[in-house]
């Protein structure tokens, strides 16, 4: 286990995460959702899906219980969650969170994972369907 001194701070965490894969803009996940190319997974808490909205046809998974609903070969798995080359986009509200958890589904094998650049704050800016 590193010291305190050399492990990564949160900001080095996340830069060393994210050039693993390749984020998308909120407007590449809409056409993509639309396309039937990617599902959309909110792992915002409820208190803020219920103050913000949420995106239509996106799979609410509290973030505690991603991996478990998202591993293809896990016991508790949706039915969404049919192969390791399912492209999900992780949305969390601003684009942090779902870093973290995008790399978490790469370590479980499912490769296309990605997330929302500036999350769904970045989404409802964009002017992309929201729903009450």
């Amino acid at each position: 286990m590193p010291s305190p001194g050399t492990a990564p701070g949160i900001d080095e965490l996340l830069e060393q995460v994210r050039a693993r894969y390749t984020r998308v803009a909120a407007s590449e996940a809409y056409e993509a959702a639309r396309a039937g190319d990617a599902l959309l997974v909110d792992i915002r808490y409820a208190a803020l899906r219920d103050r913000d909205g949420a995106i239509p046809g996106a799979l609410i998974v509290e973030r505690n219980e991603l991996e478990w609903r998202l591993d293809p070969r896990g016991s508790h798995r949706l039915p969404e969650a049919t192969g390791h080359d399912v492209r999900v986009v992780v949305i969390c509200n601003e684009g942090y969170a779902s870093s973290l958890a995008a790399a978490s589904l790469h370590q479980l094998g499912l490769h296309r994972a990605t997330d929302l650049i500036g999350g769904f704050q970045a989404w409802r800016t964009a002017g992309l369907p929201v729903e009450s």
